[in-house]
């Protein structure tokens, strides 16, 4: 990964520099998305990545532990 991408905090795919949204929570911790499907499925939606197709952190047969 390059200095020049981040990933998306919600499905892992880079996010450009110049793009995306940074978004500052109140205890210091900054989230970046790649776009507003992320943001609000992650914050308003407060969904489980690893539950949806779709992204990069998916787990086929349900969420395995380590």
């Amino acid at each position: 990964m390059s200095l020049l991408a981040k990933p998306c905090n919600f499905c892992d795919r880079p996010v450009p520099k110049g793009s995306g949204t940074m978004f500052a929570k109140n205890d210091g911790t900054v989230l970046w998305f790649c776009s507003s499907k992320c943001k609000k499925n992650a914050l308003v939606l407060k969904r489980d990545p690893r539950k949806l197709k779709w992204t990069k952190k998916y787990v086929k047969g349900g969420i395995r532990k380590k």
